[in-house]
């Protein structure tokens, strides 16, 4: 007798359900059982598509990065557009308020997680060091463009700016920081 649901693109449904796991329990919450149990499947159809449970974890993590990359392309886009404060208001708010914090706490407290990602990106804490590469990008084209000093110091800013967002958002159980508490943030690091 058939058990569960049918999983078109079960990988991407099981990412899914580990998404809501992460955002609804916390990392500590995040094991093979809660995401199949959330997925709706058996706990097998995890073991079918990985090695292990730290190979989910981090194929799950890389690909948020992978998606992360259409965000970079947008906010570059968006480059000469609206003011480059509320360009990065958004584009923080919408990097955090996704389930970036959540799986940051990820990175950190699993060690077999933290050992995989290392293989590909020896540097950094995964998906922030790459958040932090698409907001220089962004404040290179807009120096580019004569929108912020010639002289602006984009390497140190993208990750000020990361470093700062993540403060505001890093309490997963209370309200999100307004947007007017992310501008005011950015409006100071950009200043500086």
């Amino acid at each position: 007798m058939p058990t569960g649901v049918a999983l078109r693109d079960a990988r991407e449904q099981l990412f899914d359900a580990a998404e809501r796991v992460l955002l609804r329990e916390g990392p500590s919450a995040l094991t093979s059982r809660a995401v199949t149990t959330e997925a709706g499947c058996a706990k097998g159809v995890l073991h079918r598509y990985f090695a292990d449970f730290d190979a989910f974890l981090a194929e799950l993590v890389l690909d948020r990065i992978r998606k992360l990359d259409q965000q970079a392309d947008a906010l570059r886009a968006a480059a000469g557009t609206r003011t480059v404060v509320d360009n990065l208001t958004d584009a923080l708010t919408e990097l955090f308020g996704s389930v970036a914090v959540a799986i940051v706490g990820l990175v950190i407290s699993r060690d077999g997680l933290r050992a995989r990602l290392r293989e590909a990106r020896p540097t950094g804490i995964p998906l922030m060091t790459e958040a932090g590469a698409m907001i220089g990008s962004y404040l290179a084209v807009e120096r580019h463009l004569g929108r912020i000093p010639a002289d602006a110091d984009v390497d140190t800013l993208a990750p000020t700016l990361i470093g700062a967002a993540h403060l505001l958002f890093a309490d997963r159980t209370g309200d999100p920081p307004t947007a007017e508490a992310v501008r005011k943030v950015v409006t100071a690091v950009i200043a500086a």
